[in-house]
């Protein structure tokens, strides 16, 4: 069984900046990719950034130059560096990753974090 396990949420000023970190747990062959998405209050579940295990990254517009995402394949870590949280980055985010069980690409799974949430105050 995997599993993904996130730390770093809190309430934050306007601003301000705030560090999340997700690790996965379990047996399995790979992750790729890895990423975190949010949910704001009344509004559908929505990408915010993700990487593969070679690097490559894709952020929402609505980030792009404030969020960094970073990822240690020999942790199987991935971390949210939010910088000039805007209140609109108020919202639940969660840790986002694709399992493998063997090399095949039929293997693959996906699954989520419990979720933490990142308050930001104006």
């Amino acid at each position: 069984q995997v599993q993904l396990v996130e730390s770093g949420g809190g309430l934050v000023q306007a601003g301000g900046s705030l560090r999340l970190s997700c690790v996965a747990s379990g047996r399995f062959f790979s992750i790729n990719p890895m990423g975190w998405y949010r949910q704001a209050p009344g509004k559908e579940r929505e990408l915010v950034a993700t990487i593969t295990s070679g690097g490559s990254t894709n952020y929402a517009n609505s980030v792009k130059g404030r969020f960094t995402i970073s990822r240690d394949n020999a942790k199987n870590t991935v971390d949210l560096q939010m910088n000039s949280l805007k209140p609109e980055d108020t919202a639940v985010y969660y840790c986002y990753a694709q399992f493998f069980r063997t090399s095949s690409t039929y293997s693959r799974s996906d699954y989520w974090g419990q979720g933490t949430q990142v308050t930001v105050s104006s």
